[in-house]
């Protein structure tokens, strides 16, 4: 299945059960929005979002606490569920996806190397988050991110037991 026939399968679970949807960008830079509302009729489900690249957007728009930036940095699960609490609150939606990862082809370290990613998912349930190293170059990384977080709404949405937690999935 094509990331756009992701994009309608998830939007039809979302309008099914009257679920909104906003989403927080950093690595994507609009890319998984631009999935979402490439869909007619996303309008239905999906309310907005935020590309946050800089620590200081990430602090003034979506309220990530500068601690969290600071101690774990913008690439880390805890900045990517904050994200994910923070437009949720922000646009007053049922869900919300948060992507932050490292697209490359700079900017890795040995800890945080490039294609690092971390996509989490908030709801009222709690936070789902999952950490991905992909092996892509800036494009295929950035695709692969937008392609994940709609895969992970998908199975948040047709699992029974939607319980919080952090997942470690590393991808070749």
């Amino acid at each position: 299945m094509g990331t756009d026939s992701l994009a309608q399968a998830v939007g039809e679970l979302l309008r099914q059960r009257r679920l909104t949807l906003a989403v927080a960008e950093s690595c994507t830079g609009g890319l998984l929005a631009a999935h979402i509302t490439s869909i007619p009729g996303s309008s239905d489900y999906f309310t907005g979002g935020v590309i946050a690249y800089s620590y200081g957007t990430k602090e003034r728009v979506l309220n990530v606490p500068a601690s969290v930036l600071e101690r774990y940095g913008a690439v880390s699960p805890e900045t990517a569920i904050a994200m994910a609490q923070g437009v949720r609150r922000l646009l007053r939606v049922d869900l919300a996806l948060a992507v932050t990862g490292i697209a490359g082809p700079t900017g890795g370290t040995p800890e945080k190397p490039v294609g690092l990613t971390y996509i989490a998912l908030s709801s009222s349930e709690g936070e789902k988050c999952r950490r991905y190293v992909w092996a892509g170059d800036r494009w295929e990384n950035r695709e692969l991110s937008a392609r994940a977080a709609l895969e992970l709404l998908q199975e948040h949405l047709t699992t029974e037991s939607n319980e919080p937690g952090v997942a470690e999935l590393l991808q070749p």
